[in-house]
Order: C-alpha cells, then sequence, then structure tokens
C-alpha cells in the first residue's frame, strides 16, 4: 500500500515501476529515481542505509543504492516535503519481457491447459508488472502506463503472460531467488516499433520515417490529408431465412459457400440428461472466426469479438433442462474464411459428465457484406500512422521508461508479424538486441528469445517458407554473444498463431538463463544447432552443436523432414540417419548435393532430429560451398 502524507504543494513522485511489491536486481548498483521540484532535497531509507539527493532543474532526481544480495520483505521510505512508504520490496533477479501476443498471452486463457498450476501454485517470491499498451511516434515518454507490481498468486497468477510465468517459476524452484517480470508487449507488432531511433543507422529508409515522425509540420498534412469522411450505411444483401446442414467444427467455405463475409447464425439442438440439467455448465466453443454472440435456450451467455480467444462461457444454474436445449450461435465473419476451428474443444459440460457438439448443426445466413474494394495499382492514399505498428512508436512508450531500471536480462518472443519479410529480420533483431544493450548500460546482458513454432497447414512435399526463414533469421542470431533461443518445434498448433503450450517454450527459456545467467556448465540447455558439413560423394555430413547425451529420432526409427538439392536450389526429399554426433543426408537422385534443409516449412510436423535430452534440433538452411 502507497502512503502519501501532504505537506506542500509539490509532492515527490515515483515512477510506475518504483513501487509496492517491485523486486529489484541484486548484485548490482541501483537507481531508484522520481521528480519533485527543482532544487528540492530528496531522503531515501532502505535497509539500514540512508541516502539523499538534490533533484535537478529539469525536476528528475536519482538515488544510485549500492549492490545488495537477494532477499525480503523491505520497506523503502522516501522523503521530500512529501513521504511515501513502500512496502514488501524483493531484491532478486529482474527480466525484462516484450514482443508480441504470444509473450503476453496470459494464463487466464491457459486455465484449462494447466489446471493444477492455476489452482495451487502460490509464490509470493515472484512478481509480474504488466506494462499497458502506449505508443508514440513523436517523443519519448518519461514514465511507463500506469501498472503495478502483483505476485503469483490467486488471481494475480492468471494476468502472468503464460511464457515468462513458467520461465519464472522454473528458475524460482531451482534457485529460490525472488523473480521480477516486466512483461512489455503488444500483440500483432513488428519489431521495428520496439526499437529506438538510434537502433536505425543501417536502415536509411526507416530513419526518415522516423524524422517525419518528430516534423510537426509533417505530421499536420499527414492528419489532415487522412481525416476519414463520414462513414456510409453499409448495404447489406437480403437473403432468402433458410436453414442449411453444416459440419462442425468447419468453415463454411469448403462446405457449399464460398467468397460469404456476413453474419450467420449457426443453431443445434443437444439433449441433456436429468443429472446435468439445472446445474451450472460450461460451454467451449473453439475457436471461432471472426466474432460471436452465443445464447442457450434464448438467454445471452457470451461474446467475443475477435478471433484469437477460445470461447469460454458459463451457463448459468437452471438454465439447462432435462431433454432438449438449444444453442445459437451468431456469427460475424469480415475478411477470409469465416467458421470453427478444427481440433479445438467443442463440448458442454457439468457435473463431470460431457456432450460433445461436433457434428451436425444447422446455418442460416442472415446478411451478407459487400466485397471490400482495395484501390487500384498506383493509387495514393492517405492514411494515418497506426504508432503502436511504427518505428519507434512502443519503444518509445514501453521500453525507454524503464531504461533506469536495473535488471538481469532479456526475453523477447516476437516474429509473426515480421515474417512477410523474413531476411530483414536476420539484421533487424540484432540491431535490437545492440540497441536495448546500448540504452541499458549494463553490458551484454542475456538476451533470450524464442524460436517460431510449427503453424499453418502441412506440407507434404518441399516447399518455400516465409516462417521456415524467419526462423533462420533468428537462429543466425545465435552468432551475438550472450543470446540464447528455444525451438518452437512440436509447443505449436497448426490451426492457432497463439499455441497454448507455453510451459515448454518458457521451460526451454529457462533452461538457457540457467546457462547464460546462473552460470550452469553441467546442463544441456539447447537442442542440436547445425554447425557445419561436408561432402562425400553424394552424401552430406551434418555436425551440430548441443548434441548433449547425443542424437536421436524422436518417436521413430527414421528421421525425417531433411530435404536436399544440387545447385538448382530445386529441393527434393532426403533420406537421413544419425551416425554418431553427426546426421548423413542424401538422395540417390543427387549426385553433387550443394545444399541441405531440415525442418523447411511453416509446419514441419514430422521433423523429428532432437538430443537425448529431449531437446528438439533448430530448423536450418546449409550451403555447402
Amino acid at each position: 500500500m502507497l502512503f502519501i502524507h501532504e505537506k506542500g504543494s509539490a509532492e515527490v513522485k515515483l515512477p510506475q515501476l518504483i513501487g509496492n511489491r517491485m523486486v529489484l536486481q541484486r548484485n548490482m548498483n541501483l537507481k531508484i529515481w522520481g521528480w519533485a521540484n527543482p532544487n528540492e532535497k530528496v531522503k531515501l531509507s532502505f535497509k539500514g542505509r540512508n541516502f539523499e539527493t538534490i533533484t535537478a532543474s529539469n525536476g528528475k532526481w536519482l538515488i544510485r543504492l549500492p549492490k545488495m544480495k537477494a532477499g525480503g520483505p523491505y520497506t523503502m521510505t522516501i522523503a521530500g516535503q512529501n513521504l511515501i512508504t513502500l512496502t514488501d520490496v524483493l531484491i532478486g533477479d529482474v527480466y525484462f519481457c516484450a514482443g508480441q501476443s504470444n509473450m503476453v498471452l496470459a494464463m487466464e486463457r491457459l486455465k484449462e491447459n494447466y489446471p493444477n498450476e492455476v489452482e495451487h501454485d502460490n509464490f509470493s517470491q515472484i512478481r509480474n508488472f504488466f506494462v499497458p499498451t502506449k505508443a508514440d511516434v513523436t517523443k519519448e515518454s518519461l514514465d511507463l502506463p500506469k501498472g503495478e507490481w502483483k505476485p503469483a498468486m490467486g488471481k494475480s497468477l492468471l494476468e502472468f503472460g503464460g511464457v515468462t510465468y513458467f520461465f519464472a517459476k522454473k528458475l524460482y524452484q531451482k534457485y529460490k531467488v525472488p523473480i521480477g517480470i516486466i512483461n512489455s508487449s503488444v500483440g500483432g507488432t513488428p519489431i521495428e516499433a520496439w526499437m529506438s531511433k538510434d537502433a536505425f543507422k543501417d536502415f536509411p529508409a526507416i530513419e526518415a520515417q522516423i524524422k517525419n515522425f518528430r516534423d510537426t509540420t509533417y505530421q499536420n498534412r499527414l492528419k489532415s490529408s487522412g481525416q476519414p469522411r463520414p462513414a456510409k450505411a453499409m448495404p447489406f444483401s437480403d437473403v432468402p431465412k433458410t436453414w442449411h446442414k453444416f459440419w462442425m467444427p468447419g468453415y463454411w467455405a469448403d462446405q457449399g459457400v464460398r467468397n460469404l463475409n456476413g453474419v450467420l447464425y449457426f443453431r443445434k439442438e443437444v439433449e441433456v440428461p436429468a443429472e446435468m440439467a439445472g446445474k451450472p455448465a460450461k460451454l467451449f466453443l473453439g475457436r471461432i472466426i471472426d466474432a460471436d454472440s452465443t445464447f442457450v435456450n434464448g438467454i445471452f451467455v457470451g461474446n467475443i469479438t475477435y478471433q484469437y480467444p477460445p470461447r469460454r462461457y458459463t451457463v448459468p444454474a437452471n438454465l439447462l433442462k432435462p431433454g432438449k436445449n438449444t444453442i445459437l450461435i451468431k456469427l460475424t465473419s469480415t475478411n477470409g474464411k469465416g467458421g470453427f476451428v478444427p481440433d479445438k474443444n467443442y463440448s458442454l459440460q457439468a457435473e463431470g459428465q460431457v456432450i460433445d457438439l461436433r457434428g451436425e448443426w444447422y446455418y442460416q445466413v442472415h446478411e451478407v457484406f459487400p466485397k471490400t474494394s482495395y484501390p487500384s495499382p498506383g493509387q495514393q492514399i492517405s492514411q494515418p500512422i497506426v504508432e503502436q505498428n511504427s518505428p519507434t512508436g512502443l519503444y518509445n512508450t514501453m521500453v525507454a521508461p524503464a531504461l533506469d531500471y536495473g535488471i538481469r536480462g532479456f526475453l523477447w518472443y516476437q516474429g509473426e508479424t515480421n515474417a512477410g519479410k523474413p531476411k530483414e529480420y536476420a539484421k533487424l533483431l540484432p540491431a535490437l538486441i545492440m540497441d536495448w544493450r546500448n540504452k541499458w548500460g549494463l553490458g551484454n546482458l542475456p538476451f533470450l528469445f524464442a524460436q517460431l513454432p510449427n503453424y499453418m497447414e502441412v506440407d507434404y512435399l518441399p516447399v518455400e517458407s516465409d516462417w521456415a526463414q524467419l526462423r533462420q533469421s533468428q537462429l543466425q542470431t545465435l552468432k551475438i554473444e550472450n543470446t540464447g533461443m528455444s525451438v518452437g518445434l512440436g509447443a505449436g498448433e497448426w490451426n492457432d498463431i497463439h499455441p497454448l503450450n507455453k510451459k515448454q517454450i518458457g521451460e526451454r527459456l529457462a533452461l538457457w538463463a540457467e546457462k547464460l545467467v546462473y552460470g550452469e556448465d553441467n546442463i544441456t540447455y539447447s537442442g542440436p544447432v547445425y554447425r557445419s558439413a561436408t561432402v562425400q560423394g553424394n552424401r552430406v555430413i551434418l555436425n551440430f552443436d548441443h548434441v548433449g547425451q547425443g542424437l536421436v529420432a524422436q518417436g521413430e526409427t527414421e528421421l525425417y523432414h531433411f530435404a536436399i538439392a544440387a545447385a538448382d536450389k530445386k529441393y527434393v526429399w532426403a533420406k537421413a540417419k544419425i551416425e554418431g554426433n553427426t546426421v548423413i543426408v542424401w538422395n540417390d537422385g543427387i549426385s553433387g548435393p550443394a545444399a541441405v534443409r531440415y525442418a523447411w516449412a511453416d509446419n514441419p510436423e514430422s521433423a523429428n532430429l532432437y538430443n537425448k535430452d529431449g531437446l528438439p534440433a533448430s530448423p536450418f538452411e546449409a550451403e555447402i560451398k
């Protein structure tokens, strides 16, 4: 609890990160800062020691604390013309975690996958500070958006990002050191938005763009030209109100209807046994593209306005009746293939009984949206800046204000939004790493990142893949000192860009932390990583780092998902076998092999090269010279 006693008109103020339940970085000289009147004396007391400083002419003050060992809880007081008392302060290890939605996907979204953790985990010394979304391309903010430190207990645990929670839990259970997580992530955002203006010295086009962002004249011109016109009422097409059969789950584009976006109703009658009637129930409707409002026996039970969250609706007691009950879904699809994502949970559950909702439903088209018209080639359209998707837009507001806070390392989970230009990522990710390390000024802090997992439909022939190329760009980043990468293969879902297996990703990142942060030498912390190749006749011998206790074909007798090409780069499937710590790859139709790929696809489902420690090999492309 924060106590402020007024003793004058100007009060000492603290940044959002300096608050109750905060975790301060151990074994590091620390900065505690804030704002007050110019030339005001500020005093700080902590752990029996007193410090003081004078506020600068710009109103900022800063007090440096010496290195301290892990421990707590402690109380800190800060006094100027007012007194602030901060309680339950811990000293431990702090990680700055950022990226897009998979970094911040909350434990609340994962609770069906991890019911034991949600019900039983209670870690008062694991703390989370979630940074709300705010963007600005014109200047750096002085402080983060409003937030607070919360412990991994009860409802607060559900607010943790799944990756960061399982990362922190694994480290806390092993080292018993308080862990602080600062989670600064925004869904659907590109890496460029998280980089400072100084990071783009080798990107002249982006530098020019940032210069324009900070040019008032340019901004005003853009705003005036990009003002939206008053919207006209959208015309809808009248359609016959006829009910058609539909097989749930699935997409109507695959069931006899094409090029349809609009509003559709889906209906199913279910037979409810007497023992479920009158009891509170849970209705699971997988994932729906795009928005839905759902009713049981005519009573509204919930809605979601976009496609990604799982539909998990509570059916109140006394709503279900014995015998026939009706479920009605009003579905709005705005773009692409609308419908119900396969391989998800579609069921009604109560009193330990489960009614499977897959199978025959009926649907009715209610409204049809007209097709969106796009500008013709060469047509110029002025559009307002989307600041959270623009270079520096999130760095300025959600990174820069944290630079004075002591941390032990970084976690990064991002890349999906940049997959359209995957080779550029090989330059952008290293630039972000160098940028953040320079800005914090704490040396080459460990930078741990999650490689994109498997996603989308499975290809059964060798293909080109933007997601594979982006994974290659991530893999190449391991050349930078003190970086680590958790391989995502096996943790993805073909039908969900937000896979729920966040424990595997978080714990694989924690293994890298055990090595790079905590200095563990006798552990296997990575799956096999391609190192080099040699050619003997028509065979390619691949060498790997991180073989651990040895290489293995996980779950199979043979290795899969290796492809080989001659100089023409036309890839065909290859045979592969393990010999010692190497993999031999060949195809009898390729006499002069020039390149090998492993797990090169959006969703390389059959890829099964692991080490015996249970960690998957990273996908890679090897050109043999």
